[in-house]
């Protein structure tokens, strides 16, 4: 079945009961039994949810996954895939990583004896060299957050599995509509639920998919351990936007990039569907379209802050994919905490999250920003 069928009936048969169509919101936090130990697949929801079930199914067959793992937020997935390693492990991420995902590692993990090294986007090109037989885990984004960078996912699974470790790819920003990494040897997916399979800002949450029994079997006693599981209404937000593919944020986001890569006031512009991006050829291989995040370079920082403070449809915020149209600025917002990395997010970086309104209207507010700044400036 194409990926817009599945999305409306995998994990969402009608309810045996009643025959209700969309999937119930079983807002229980336990379970009758029929005796001693017997129950009908459900004891406590923290453990398992009916909800829950319908929104691990479906994405995990959005992912070609054999199994998924839903959680109550983009980090909590992030967690307890990170308590498949053990101190004095090593894993290997790329440097632009999520700025959330940096704090956790540099900040929580490596006090204990965990060891992280990150790569530039440009070196994972041999990557095995940068492997040794510590490295238990390869941790990518492709596209990354937020600089854009793409990463040959095929190359660094073969890379990864040559040196004993396990790939994992953040999909946040590609979604299983354009890119499905286990497809390529990946051997965990992970999302953000928040972001684009959330896709109206409304809902706090994660996921995590994989095809390996073994890695599956761990990352549900870690899910039902640890305790990060979202709630039945949060699980039901997220089933009801699957169906719809983020196909107009890419429509967007392909006439705002040429546009912006035109423009004299804009340094840089860092996007994958662009022929100059460094990554196309890749992206334009292993993806089916190439997303609607966009970022750029201001002319300077002060030039950046004004820019974001001015722009009246694109909305001064953190997070991403939904249907309205986000900016920031990454080195003081959503990527702060590595300032003080060598790989920190440039300072005049903008960020853009292009939604669904009308192309035109995100241009021209844009491009009004961009004049009123060249005026203040002058």
């Amino acid at each position: 079945m194409d990926f817009e069928t599945r999305a409306i009936h995998e994990g969402q048969e009608p309810d045996p009961a009643t025959g209700a169509v969309t999937v119930p919101i079983y807002q229980t936090s336990t379970y009758v039994q029929d005796a001693v130990g017997e129950h009908k697949g459900y004891d406590y929801s923290r453990v398992a949810n009916p909800t829950r079930t319908a929104l691990q199914t479906c994405l995990a067959s959005l992912e070609s996954a054999e199994h998924g793992v839903a959680f109550s937020s983009g980090l909590g997935a992030v967690t307890t895939i990170m308590h498949l390693l053990n101190p004095g492990d090593r894993a290997v991420l790329i440097a632009d990583v999520y700025g959330g995902v940096y704090r956790m590692t540099s900040q929580v993990y490596e006090p204990k004896g965990y060891v992280f090294d990150y790569l530039p986007a440009a070196d994972f090109s041999n990557l095995g060299e940068h492997l040794d037989e510590r490295t238990r885990l390869v941790w990518i984004e492709t596209p990354s957050n937020p600089m854009l960078n793409v990463i040959d996912i095929r190359a660094a699974a073969d890379a990864a599995h040559a040196a004993g470790a396990i790939l994992v790819v953040d999909n946040t920003f590609a979604t299983p509509f354009l890119q499905r990494p286990l497809e390529l040897g990946a051997d965990i997916v992970v999302h953000s639920t928040t972001k684009y399979l959330g896709g109206h800002s409304d809902v706090i949450g994660g996921f995590a998919a994989t095809s390996d029994p073994t890695i599956a079997e761990r990352l549900y006693f870690l899910q039902k351990s640890l305790g990060a599981v979202p709630g039945p209404f949060d699980c039901w937000l997220v089933v009801r936007v699957l169906a719809v593919p983020p196909r107009r944020h890419g429509e967007n986001a392909h006439v705002i990039a040429a546009r912006l890569s035109r423009n004299p006031r804009v340094e840089k512009v860092f996007y994958p569907g662009l022929p100059t991006h460094p990554g196309h050829e890749i992206a334009a291989r292993q993806m089916r379209d190439f997303g609607g995040m966009i970022s750029f370079l201001a002319e300077s920082e002060e030039e950046a802050v004004g820019l974001v403070a001015r722009t009246k449809l694109f909305k001064l915020a953190e997070s991403l994919g939904g249907v309205e149209s986000l900016i920031e600025v990454p080195a003081r917002m959503t990527h702060a905490s590595t300032a003080d990395a060598p790989f920190a997010a440039p300072r005049n970086l903008v960020r853009l999250s292009v939604g669904i309104e009308s192309v035109e209207d995100l241009i021209t507010d844009l491009e009004s920003a961009l004049v009123r700044s060249a005026t203040t400036a002058g």
